[in-house]
């Protein structure tokens, strides 16, 4: 009902499953049926998304976003031959672009585990409202994009501090810690949004999550060694 409904994750999934071109179209900005403009929100993440795609090699041309009335069919048909034009001058997707089909399906996969963290730390501009078109180009720059890709932290809870005191596994978001009682937590990988609740709400006394940027993400202890050692239980062993 709405082109604001369009979420980040259908593009890249339907370019995971190898279409050639995406197309949206919507509303004619200003005109929303609604009260809530979500035309200009599909306008924002388009322009992210295609920063994204330029990021693992994908040429951005190959999604399309265009405004119009439902009355408008003359142009909707120019519109899509047009852009039908352009995606078979592109040519099958990643062969345009010299991409390994699997190495293309790997980098997609990559950067739709990224999008939660990438909404966390986007979500203020995807909700401002473009005016003009000169301000598409330099709203979501690649520098910006390639940064926050690049620097995308993982989070792992050191063995050795962990307390299980359940606080992290509380408020995690996205419920991506394996938390039982007496247990050291564990961090599920590829659940984990990157929001950085874990590392927040640790308890200083304790300091168990770590911030990893740019390496591995060490491996936590194998089931049937999580059981935790109490610091006061040091001390008695001592």
């Amino acid at each position: 009902m709405c082109s604001g409904r369009i979420a980040l994750e259908f593009v890249l999934r339907a370019f995971a499953n190898g279409i050639d071109g995406v197309f949206i179209g919507g509303c004619r900005l200003n005109e929303c049926n609604y009260i809530t403009q979500g035309n200009y929100h599909a306008l924002n993440m388009v322009l992210l998304a295609k920063r994204m795609m330029q990021h693992i090699g994908l040429n951005p041309d190959r999604l399309r976003i265009e405004f119009m009335s439902s009355a408008e069919g003359v142009v909707f048909a120019e519109v899509m031959s047009d852009f039908a034009r352009k995606v078979r001058e592109l040519g099958p997707l990643g062969y345009g672009e010299s991409l390994d089909e699997n190495v293309l399906k790997a980098r997609l996969m990559e950067m739709t585990a990224l999008v939660p963290y990438i909404k966390v730390h986007t979500n203020e501009k995807l909700g401002k409202r473009l005016l003009e078109p000169s301000e598409y180009d330099k709203f979501f720059t690649q520098d910006e994009v390639d940064k926050l890709v690049n620097e995308a932290p993982a989070y792992y809870i050191d063995p050795q501090k962990c307390q299980a005191c359940m606080i992290c596994a509380r408020r995690c978001p996205a419920e991506a810690i394996i938390s039982n009682k007496g247990e050291i937590h564990i961090i599920n990988q590829e659940e984990c949004i990157k929001c950085g609740t874990c590392f927040d709400v640790c308890p200083p006394r304790f300091g168990a999550v770590t911030k990893i940027v740019g390496l591995p993400v060490p491996l936590p202890p194998p089931e049937g060694q999580r059981a935790v050692i109490r610091k006061k239980q040091e001390k008695e062993v001592a």
